[in-house]
């Protein structure tokens, strides 16, 4: 069954990149390259067929949870790191050892099936438990699984429990991260919280703990010297590029921050009372960078998270668009502020 399903001609991959609107980014089509792929599709149908539904919940339910969660602060903070100490800054030598994962969303029914991939990464100090991460990432790709046919007649009604409406239609989501051991999958267990016009969403994962990045809360000035973390199906010519996780190959890719917008797409400037919404920054990013950490070189900090591309109007040429760092603050509780239950 799974080896008709990987040749079958039925589905569609979706790539986390982005097109040019002013709030929200959508994904557009990526290349086709199913070859590349395959493999790493055939690894993900495998957990999703393996592992009883008792041990994930179905997209569904994850999808039910990010529409009612937008905006929901935790009850935890998240440490400001604007300037982490050496053992904590990252280190900008591979994406395995610096702690960035692949966000999976898959369904299938029958020899049909989706998948939406985009980068991710985990936080400090925001889970209940040891045994337990939380993983930010973008949420177009969990936006675009949700409007699939395939997910589309159940109407997203409540559901009680993990099992599937359908006898042959599975779903869920995982977080897939990559060691010297090889490669791990563990499925999405809850949506945290979500903030639907930065196009961030937070997720619960169990299993082992994966290693945290700091994050800074405090924006980069224009021109500030990045580092980007990139993704690519094939090997590219240029050196730097490492293996990374289901055959794919990564790279901490040297930029600037260019400029911020508002809501609205108007250019803002830190220091002031403008909204910096949205940062640009260059080069652009490659189709599955999405959800991926932007670091400031210099203090070793997330100060951004990838959300695609975009044409801006003024300024020449494609330009990477993501979201400040200091967005996903505003999914946690201010440090020092006990919240009542």
């Amino acid at each position: 069954m799974l080896r008709a399903c990987v040749r079958s001609a039925s589905h569609l991959r979706r790539y986390a990149t982005a097109e040019s609107p002013i709030v929200v980014a959508k994904p557009p089509l990526g290349p086709a390259r199913m070859n590349a792929r395959s493999e790493l599709d055939a690894q993900i149908l495998n957990q999703l067929s393996e592992r009883p539904s008792t041990s994930r919940i179905n997209l569904e339910s994850l999808v039910l949870q990010y529409m009612e969660r937008g905006g929901h602060v935790l009850q935890t903070a998240l440490p400001y790191e604007s300037r982490p100490g050496r053992h904590r800054k990252v280190s900008l030598t591979s994406a395995a050892e610096d702690g960035v994962t692949m966000i999976a969303h898959c369904v299938q029914d029958g020899e049909s099936y989706k998948i939406t991939l985009s980068s991710g990464f985990a936080l400090q100090g925001s889970g209940k438990h040891e045994a337990e991460s939380v993983v930010v990432t973008c949420a177009h790709t969990l936006e675009e699984i949700r409007r699939s046919p395939l997910l589309r007649h159940s109407q997203l009604t409540p559901i009680v429990d993990s099992s599937s409406d359908s006898e042959t239609r599975l779903s869920g989501s995982f977080v897939i991260s990559g060691s010297r051991e090889g490669t791990e999958f563990h499925p999405v267990s809850e949506v945290l919280s979500a903030l639907h016009r930065s196009d961030l969403v937070l997720f619960r994962k169990s299993g082992p703990a994966l290693k945290t990045m700091p994050v800074s809360p405090y924006p980069v000035h224009p021109n500030a010297v990045i580092r980007a973390h990139f993704v690519v199906d094939e090997e590219p010519d240029e050196p730097g590029w490492v293996p990374w996780i289901g055959g794919t190959w990564s790279k901490w890719v040297r930029g600037k921050v260019v400029g911020y917008r508002d809501f609205a797409g108007r250019e803002a400037k830190p220091g002031t009372y403008d909204a910096l919404s949205h940062l640009m920054f260059e080069p652009p990013p490659t189709p599955g960078s999405s959800g991926g950490p932007i670091i400031d070189e210099e203090s070793g900090a997330v100060v951004g998270v990838i959300l695609g591309t975009r044409q801006d109007l003024g300024i020449q040429g494609l330009r990477g668009w993501g979201v400040p760092a200091e967005a996903i603050f505003e999914m946690f509780q201010l440090p020092g502020l006990d919240l009542k239950q």
